[in-house]
Order: C-alpha cells, then sequence, then structure tokens
C-alpha cells in the first residue's frame, strides 16, 4: 500500500512539474513529459536505493549521485538525460516543492508558533548565514575561473 501511495505522490509530482513549466515557462506539456519521467525515475530509484542499501544516507544524496552518474561524460545515456532535462526549467520543480513543503507545515503551525520568536530568529539567522555563505563560495571560484 504504501509504494502505492509513492506511485500517486511521483504522478502528481510530475503533473505538477509538467503543468508549472507549461504555465510559467511556456514549455509544451509533451515537450517536458520526458524531462519529468527522467526525474521522477531518479527519484524513485534513488528511494529505492535508500531503502536497498545499508547506508543510512538522505534520499537527496542518493538522488544527486544517480543523476551525476547518468549525465557524467562516461554514461552512455548522457545525451538524453540532458536533452530530456535540458527542456525543464528548474523553477518549476522548486514550485512543486514550495507547495509540499507548505501542506506539510500547515498542520504543525500551532507547534511552529509554541516554539516563539527565538525560532523565527534562528531561521532568519540561518536563512541570511546560508546566502551570505553561498555568495561568497561563488564570488570565489567565480573569482579564480575568471569568469568576473
Amino acid at each position: 500500500m504504501r509504494y502505492l501511495e509513492w506511485a500517486v505522490m511521483f504522478l502528481v509530482a510530475g503533473f505538477g512539474m509538467c503543468l508549472a513549466n507549461f504555465v510559467g515557462f511556456k514549455v509544451d506539456f509533451l515537450a517536458s513529459l520526458p524531462g519529468v519521467l527522467i526525474l521522477l525515475a531518479i527519484s524513485l530509484a534513488s528511494v529505492w536505493l535508500s531503502k536497498v542499501i545499508p547506508l543510512k544516507l538522505p534520499v537527496i544524496a542518493y538522488c544527486s549521485v544517480l543523476g551525476l552518474l547518468l549525465a557524467c561524460p562516461l554514461s552512455p545515456v548522457r545525451d538524453t538525460v540532458i536533452a530530456a532535462a535540458g527542456k525543464i526549467n528548474f523553477t518549476a520543480p522548486l514550485t512543486m516543492v514550495g507547495a509540499y513543503a507548505g501542506i506539510s507545515i500547515s498542520d504543525k503551525l500551532k507547534e511552529f508558533v509554541a516554539q516563539g520568536w527565538k525560532m523565527v530568529l534562528i531561521a532568519c539567522l540561518v536563512m541570511t548565514g546560508t546566502f551570505i555563505c553561498s555568495a561568497f563560495i561563488a564570488n570565489v571560484v567565480l573569482s579564480w575561473t575568471g569568469v568576473i
């Protein structure tokens, strides 16, 4: 039963990504479908790998490694994966992630508020620190490579 729920969730996410790509970025629904199916297959395989491999890593780690392996120059499916994923504006999946995050936190809003102003302050500091550190690292790398 749990796998059926996962399959339905993946189908809803795939439809949502295609729809967001179509509405927000004017990419034909059918043109983005192969890329979305590849991304969903990578995600589904990552969930399966996280259950099978005894190394307890987050699913996102398996997803990242699997995606990198499929798109690396040694991969026989590299061109297909890159061409299909290239038709997806990656803001479209983020739209779905934001929606899921909002839905998942909505029933725990009272618990979040009960933690008080300190939690809001910590969240703001973490987000600000992450942004500043990311900008600093990007600046160093872009300067080092001669882009800026």
